[in-house]
This record gives structure tokens, C-alpha cells and sequence, in this order.
């Protein structure tokens, strides 16, 4: 074990000591410094995310090194932010195309995730033509043609499943539950008022060292549901917790019984008990003939708490993880142990199982089936008269990404749901989200299908209340990206979704530049509508939008886009501070991450971070607290890895208003903000 005040000391050390932006050194040279080190730390530990900026930042430095190129791009591949190792690989692409045979693949693999399946489904292809050209090529860098083939038909899928958004609002459970380190895992009571969840969060863990990877050991935390708010979670203790890694894997209808992973016997599957205290006790192995030498990985329980899914590698599957069912016996254990067959099944892994409050609903993980990467998450039934499972259905967009979708719990009316999922909202690495399903997904036949922002009532109503039965006809909403200079279209990566629920609205891409908004809601509504373009300010905009009418209505809309010169500087308006304090509210963790991926996508530029208030209160405190926002924001990037000295934080406190402070909307409100400059971009 290794304590994190000494790594982190460490990993200061060499930042000090070879900072690219400001080296004298040549940058070739220091580039070059900068592997040694990060490939000293992987021979070292397995501390990849430490070991991943550093690549980066060689690679930044020196783009024409390829060695440093690649492994950033492949450090991002197996860590986060996978949609982000195009930018390195493509830099060895260009440079030496058989720098290795598969490099292809990879480009691929990372625009999918990056939800970008043209671009994925064009170097996807690439690759199996040079595989087929060389059928007998048997290097160690060569992906089979399954894969490769697995890799097409998931952006096929992508495609299909992204033009028919499901009308699901996905929202951050908030800040008093995730945290900048891992969260997942939630399971919750029949009552839903109560969370149980896993953490790799430093505050509040048990152990102060680190794993080998630098990060904090696997924690099972806790949260109780006060009126309508969660309180901020606290580690469930040392009773069910040890110092190394605990995680949790279902909690019983009841909230009495708590079921946990522990590492003996290849991975096995314990409980814990509420005690009549209200604590938990002592975890101990599941009875009967559940646990053996492979490894159990999850579980779900059935309300009756009669019968019980779990998940297992145990020989005898159809490949990978499986899912099987067992039922509890006189004695009190668990018996009668059967794989779910191959309606369920697969020759890839099938994990995290949650079976429904009706006892024939099962919810499950898979990486096989019509999904778009990785796990995707799909509903079934079981016929009690048959015994049988109806055909697998995939969730959809936005619930299944091309990333891992998984544990997934629901409520008993079907209607919520909680899983983790890694967002552009998040707070860290993975967060929980809350799920809301008005239609209750097991009312829904094809859930992929399902339209989004589908109006409540989608006829007009007349002044006596009487309703009209014409049809509600969708607004259009088009949007034009344009250089603010040059007035040229731009490809881009434009988004617009509810600001308080996250239902996507559905786009078609039009022409370059050119995007068509389909509004169906049957009510004004608020809109969040994103827009980037690399080498360009990022533009983040909440909008008013009328709803559908009668009559067939287009709005047409230009956003120019700024490009990165020094002197430009832009309003983070959806940055939001607790009243008096520099600390973030949840609805912020959206603008902060695109300001993070901005500062990436440029790695040479620097920028001023600065700090407005209003004019409430007096001089000093208001540029004190200015300084603590902009500080704040500084903060959370770093954390993120940026190099602190690439942002320079500034409080001008209510020197700079942008309106008069004589009332609060439209005045005081607009002067509280936070802005950032750019002074360096080369």
C-alpha cells in the first residue's frame, strides 16, 4: 500500500519540474522527459490516470512524437474520456499509417464512443479491408475479424437508436450523492428513501491509503431521502466495510437485507442483516450452492425474497458472465441454481440482473444482443405458464451509450430508475443519475423506438376546455453554425435538451452546418442548447421555446462561433454558486466540463478565469468572494488535469457590472457570473 500524500508529493514533483508551457527547455526534449516518467510510473504502479496526463502532455508538446501519441491515445481507450484518444492516434495515423496494424480499429472504436459512427464506420472499414487483404496476418497488433465486425453493427445500432431518442429524462442525483471520484452502484428500498451505493471518494473512507492504481479503495456509502432532497451520504462503517475494497450489489425490498461482493473463492457473493439499532451487521458468505470457485459477480432479489439472479463465469455458460436463477429451499439457503438459457444469454457478458417488483420483469446488461458498445441495458419477461423469456429488448438512447450501461435498479411503479453512467454532466469519473419514465418502461413494447418531448396532449384545447381534435403539429427549430468571422458553415457538435429534465430533443443534420430540431412538447418550454466546434468558444445557451400548435411553424436560428484568439472571452452563465459560498450546485458540473474539454482540444492555450458579483455587500468581501469562485473553477479543472498554470484565476467583485443593480432579474442576476479570456493559444 501506498499512502497518497507520498504519490501525490511524487507526481507534484515531476509537474514542477517539467511544466511544458513554460520549460525552457527544448520541447522535443522535455516531451521525451515526460515518457520517461509516465512509463516509470506504469513499471511502477498501476496508477493509469496519473500516467495518462503526462502522455498527454508529451504528446501535446511534441506532436510529431508518435510513441507518445499513440499511448495517450491508448491510455484514454482503457481510463476516461475514451472519445478522446481520436485526436492522438489520428496525429500517428497521418504521421505512419503502419505504425501498427490494427491502428485503424482504434480510431474507430474511440469516434464511437464519441457517438461519431460515420467517422467510426469509415476506419472500422478500413481496417477489415487491410485484415482481409492480409487474412493471414498473425502479429500481436491485429483485432479479429469478429470484432471489427461486432465494432460495425454497434454503430449501425448507434445510428438507429440516436435518430429515436426515448423520452427519458436522465438527470445527475446531485452532489450530496456523487462525488469527483468513482459513484455506482445504487441500489435502493421499496420506499426509495433510502441509497446504497459504492464510492472510491477520499472523504470519509475507511482506509487513507490508495490502491495501486492512486485512487482510494472501493467504499460502500449511505444516504437517507428527507422530504424530497437526499442527505449527504456517509460510509455505512466499519462493520460492513473493511479497509480494502467493499462494494455492495442489491439491497432486498425491505431494506433489511444487504447483499455485497467480497474477493474470497474468486469472487463471492455475501449479505448483511439490519440489526435492531438500525445498523447492519457483520457480513457473512450466502448459503447454499450460490457461491463457488469462479466468480459471482451480481445479484437481485425478488420481493417475496423467494428467489434470486446472480451472475457467474462458472463453466457450463454460453461464454463470458451469465445469468442464472436460484431459489431459496426449506433449510433457508439457495438451491436449485439454472443458467437462464440462451434467450437470456450470450457468448459475450451478461451481468447486472435486477428482476422487477413483479417477479417476471428481469432488467439485465449485455454486451451481446443489438447494442451500441459495451453494455447496454435490456428489459425481458418471463411467461410463468411457459417458463420461457420473451425476446430481449435494448432501453435505447439515451439510457444505453457506446459505453458501459449497466446495474441498473428500478422503482416499483416502473416509472424511476438508477444507475451509473459516465455524462457530460458528471461530477467526476462515473455518477448515479435518476431516470424518469412517465409512460413506466414496462408499458412501453419497443422502448429504443419510443419518440422523445412526445406532448401529454397532443390536441389543442379550446376556451371552454373542450379538446379539438386536431393534431398538434411539431415545431421546427433550425439552427445554422457559422464562423462569426468569415460567415462559413462549420461542422459542429450541436445539442439541445430540456434544462431541468435532459429529454433530448431528436435532430436530422440538414447540410454542413445545418441542424433540424423537432419540438413536439405541447407547452412552452426550456431549453438548453449546446454548440462546439473545435478551435471555437464553446456556446451553452438556456432558450424558451413555444410548443406545437396547429399550424406548422419553423424558427430559424444562426449561432456564430468564435474561434480561439487571444483577447476573446465569453460569459459562463450556467454556472451556479450556493448564495454567499464558492461552492458549485449540481446544475454547474455541465458548463465546467465543456470549459475542461475546451482547454484540452487546445492544450497550448491559457486562460483568465475571473469572478464577478453584484453590487450587494461591500468591496472587499465582494472581491474576496470573486476571487474564491474563479478559484473554484481553477480548482475543478485542475482536479480534472489541466495544468494549473494555464488558468489564472482573477476576482473583480462588482468593479465590471454588465447591468444595473438596481433589481435582481435582468440586473444583479446578470452581474453574478462567471467569465473566462483567453490570453495564450499558441
Amino acid at each position: 500500500m501506498t499512502s497518497i500524500r507520498s504519490v501525490l508529493i511524487f507526481l507534484t514533483f515531476i509537474s514542477a519540474f517539467f511544466n511544458p508551457c513554460y520549460s525552457q527547455q527544448d520541447p522535443k526534449e522535455t516531451a521525451r522527459q515526460y515518457m520517461e516518467q509516465a512509463e516509470l510510473i506504469m513499471a511502477e504502479t498501476k496508477a493509469m490516470d496519473d500516467a495518462r496526463e503526462i502522455m498527454v502532455t508529451a504528446a501535446d508538446l511534441d506532436t510529431t512524437y508518435i510513441q507518445a501519441n499513440y499511448e495517450a491515445g491508448r491510455m484514454h481507450l482503457v481510463t476516461v474520456g475514451k472519445d478522446r484518444a481520436v485526436k492522438y492516434l489520428l496525429r500517428v495515423y497521418r504521421q505512419d499509417p503502419d505504425f501498427r496494424f490494427d491502428i485503424e480499429y482504434w480510431i474507430g472504436r474511440s469516434y464511437q464512443f464519441g457517438e461519431s459512427f460515420d467517422e467510426a464506420l469509415v476506419f472500422y472499414r478500413k481496417y477489415k479491408d487491410k485484415l482481409t487483404k492480409k487474412s493471414n496476418y498473425q502479429g500481436k497488433d491485429k483485432v479479429d475479424m469478429a470484432t471489427v465486425d461486432r465494432g460495425i453493427f454497434e454503430c449501425e445500432n448507434g445510428k438507429e437508436f440516436i435518430s429515436k431518442p426515448g423520452n427519458f429524462s436522465i438527470v445527475n442525483i446531485g452532489r450530496e450523492i456523487n462525488s469527483e471520484f468513482e459513484d455506482y452502484a445504487p441500489v435502493l428500498n421499496e420506499n426509495e428513501n433510502e441509497i446504497v451505493f459504492t464510492s472510491r471518494r477520499r472523504e470519509d473512507n475507511l482506509n487513507q491509503n490508495v490502491y495501486d492504481d492512486n485512487k482510494p479503495y472501493e467504499d460502500i456509502f449511505t444516504s437517507k431521502k428527507v422530504g424530497n432532497a437526499w442527505t449527504y451520504a456517509k460510509n455505512i462503517g466499519p462493520v460492513v466495510n473493511n479497509p480494502y475494497h467493499d462494494s455492495n450489489l442489491a439491497l432486498s425490498a425491505d431494506g433489511n437485507t444487504l447483499f455485497l461482493f467480497k474477493d474470497d473463492g474468486g469472487g463471492d457473493i455475501f449479505f448483511t442483516k439490519r440489526q435492531p439499532g438500525g445498523e447492519f451487521g457483520p457480513p457473512v458468505p450466502l448459503p447454499g450452492s450460490i457461491n463457488s470457485s469462479y466468480e459471482e459477480k451480481s445479484v437481485t432479489i425478488s420481493q417475496d425474497e423467494k428467489t434470486l439472479y446472480f451472475s457467474s463465469n462458472r463453466p457450463g455458460g454460453f461464454g463470458g458472465l451469465d445469468i442464472y436463477r436460484a431459489t431459496k429451499d426449506s433449510k433457508g439457503e439457495w438451491s436449485n441454481v439454472k443458467n437462464l438459457g440462451p434467450k437470456i444469454n450470450t457468448d459475450n457478458d451478461d451481468d447486472g440482473p435486477f428482476i422487477d417488483y413483479d417477479g417476471v420483469t428481469l432488467y439485465f446488461s449485455s454486451k451481446g444482443r443489438k447494442g451500441m458498445g459495451g453494455f447496454d441495458v435490456f428489459k425481458a419477461t418471463l411467461d410463468l405458464k411457459s417458463s420461457t423469456w420473451s425476446e430481449p429488448v435494448n432501453l435505447g438512447y439515451p439510457i444505453n451509450t457506446p459505453d458501459d450501461d449497466i446495474y441498473i435498479v428500478f422503482s416499483k411503479d416502473g416509472k424511476r430508475a438508477y444507475y451509473s453512467s459516465v455524462r457530460e454532466d458528471g461530477m467526476g469519473y462515473t455518477d448515479i443519475y435518476l431516470i424518469t419514465i412517465p409512460e413506466g418502461i414496462k408499458n412501453i413494447d419497443n422502448v429504443a423506438k419510443l419518440p422523445v418531448d412526445e406532448p401529454t396532449n397532443p390536441t389543442e384545447t379550446d376556451s371552454v376546455g373542450k379538446k379539438d381534435t386536431k393534431t398538434l403539429k411539431p415545431l421546427r427549430y433550425i439552427i445554422t453554425v457559422v464562423d462569426a468571422a468569415n460567415k462559413a458553415s462549420l461542422d459542429a457538435k450541436v445539442r439541445m435538451q430540456g434544462s431541468s429534465d435532459n429529454i433530448i430533443v431528436p435532430v436530422q443534420v440538414q447540410g454542413k452546418g445545418v441542424f433540424a430540431f423537432t419540438v413536439t412538447s405541447d407547452k412552452p418550454k426550456d431549453y438548453r442548447l449546446s454548440v462546439e466546434v473545435s478551435g471555437y468558444v464553446f456556446f451553452n445557451q438556456n432558450i424558451k421555446i413555444e410548443g406545437a400548435s396547429a399550424t406548422e411553424k419553423t424558427i430559424n436560428r444562426t449561432i456564430e462561433m468564435r474561434k480561439l484568439s487571444v483577447g476573446v472571452s465569453s460569459i459562463l452563465r450556467n454556472i451556479y454558486f450556493d448564495f454567499d459560498k464558492a461552492s458549485f450546485q449540481t446544475e454547474s458540473y455541465s458548463e465546467l466540463n465543456k470549459l475542461e474539454a475546451m482547454l484540452v482540444q487546445n492544450s497550448r492555450m491559457v486562460v483568465e478565469i475571473a469572478g464577478h458579483t453584484d453590487a450587494i455587500g461591500s468591496n472587499d468581501y465582494n472581491q474576496q468572494l470573486s476571487l474564491k469562485r474563479a478559484q473554484a473553477v481553477k480548482d475543478y479543472l485542475t482536479k480534472k488535469g489541466i495544468d494549473p498554470r494555464r488558468i489564472q484565476p482573477v476576482g473583480y467583485g462588482k468593479t465590471r457590472p454588465l447591468a444595473s443593480n438596481d433589481d435582481e432579474e435582468g440586473g444583479r442576476e446578470l452581474n453574478r457570473r462567471v467569465e473566462f479570456k483567453v490570453l495564450q493559444n499558441q
